[in-house]
């Protein structure tokens, strides 16, 4: 691979060590009787697409620490990809979340495998759950198979533990404050441990300590990586209700019906006055929640102007975040690159 980034290229490799891997698991688990290959298609699904960031990060905390392109240490991002599937699935699943890359989520494709028992809501939901439990599993499985020496695969190890602990941490927070009354800081405290740790912080890490880098640059990751998470997260949280539904492949009704703690209810309630604050009160958590409902919900928040105040909080971390890059004296591709990542990962419309 050139020094220079390209990321599409990286992608087609990642896309490429995925699709073997999982193809090869998903016909082991058809081996063991033809009733899984429902459950076998929705393993392979559950990869089939992404932006594959969470494996340039790791990729790029490598190539930071001084250490030249190889194909092992695609593979071992490539694991990272596999967490975010598990993340997805169970995420969704919890969510109750109909579409995903515009196509049905996993436990609403299940459905059809059930379709036939009674309770097939909820055997379909089980089924999903298993298959996140299971791309979980895959994801460690990859990464100490990717091809990289054992002692390389040691240093990065412990990092694992830290990476499930915060998510699941995120996720069980994120449950516990849903409903709740809006707190723009407890919803970035959600948005830390459930997003942003694992989609830039820790992949970063992992990459770097693969590599053996040093403290200062550990540092750096971490002091880079976790403000441009949170701009990731609230790119999402704007996208998920101002956003394209053919874009981002995504229903954009899912949090306000959910009444999730994101940064942008937050940051609504706080700026709204009391009229605003009934108006939202009868709409928000609402499961059957139409377009007109939508609508007066988005007249709110632009009213007292939420979506520039996230705007506003997304350019401060991506400011925060390429300052840091600017003092690591890392290599000039690897600066290059994540330059490139974060505009990647805090300004797109999907």
């Amino acid at each position: 691979m050139s020094d220079r980034w390209d990321p599409a290229a990286f992608k087609a490799r990642v896309d490429e060590v995925l699709r073997e891997f999982v193809a090869v698991e998903a016909d082991l688990l058809s081996a063991v009787d033809p009733l899984l290959g429902p459950v076998a298609g929705a393993l392979e699904d559950a990869v089939a697409d992404g932006k594959r960031l969470r494996a340039a990060f790791c990729y790029w905390g490598w190539r930071a620490a001084g250490q030249p392109d190889s194909h092992a240490l695609v593979r071992a991002a490539a694991s990272m990809e596999l967490v975010h599937a598990a993340a997805v699935v169970h995420d969704d699943l919890i969510d109750d979340s109909p579409l995903r890359h515009g196509r049905p989520t996993a436990h609403i494709a299940l459905r059809e495998a059930v379709r036939r028992r009674s309770h097939a809501d909820a055997a379909a939901r089980s089924l999903a759950m298993l298959v996140g439990d299971l791309l979980m599993s895959l994801a460690g499985q990859l990464f100490a198979t990717s091809g990289l020496p054992a002692a390389y695969l040691s240093r990065a190890r412990p990092l694992w533990s830290v990476m499930a602990r915060e998510l699941i941490a995120g996720e069980c927070l994120e449950i516990l404050r849903t409903g709740t009354p809006p707190d723009t800081s407890e919803s970035l405290k959600v948005i830390r441990y459930k997003t942003a740790k694992y989609t830039v912080e820790q992949p970063l890490l992992i990459g770097a300590a693969l590599a053996g880098a040093g403290d200062r640059l550990r540092q750096g990751c971490s002091a880079y990586g976790l403000p441009l998470g949170e701009a990731f997260q609230l790119r999402d949280d704007l996208l998920g209700l101002f956003g394209d539904p053919a874009r981002t492949g995504k229903a954009n009704a899912d949090d306000v019906r959910g009444h999730r703690p994101t940064a942008l209810l937050a940051e609504t309630w706080r700026l709204a006055g009391g009229g605003e604050r009934e108006r939202l009160s009868s709409l928000l958590g609402r499961r059957d929640l139409d377009e007109a409902g939508l609508a007066e919900i988005r007249e709110v928040m632009r009213g007292v102007k939420a979506p520039d105040r996230i705007e506003v909080m997304i350019g401060e971390r991506v400011d925060e975040a390429l300052t840091v890059l600017g003092t690591l004296n890392v290599p000039a591709p690897a600066t290059a690159a994540l330059t490139s990542l974060a505009g990647s990962a805090a300004i797109r419309r999907s």
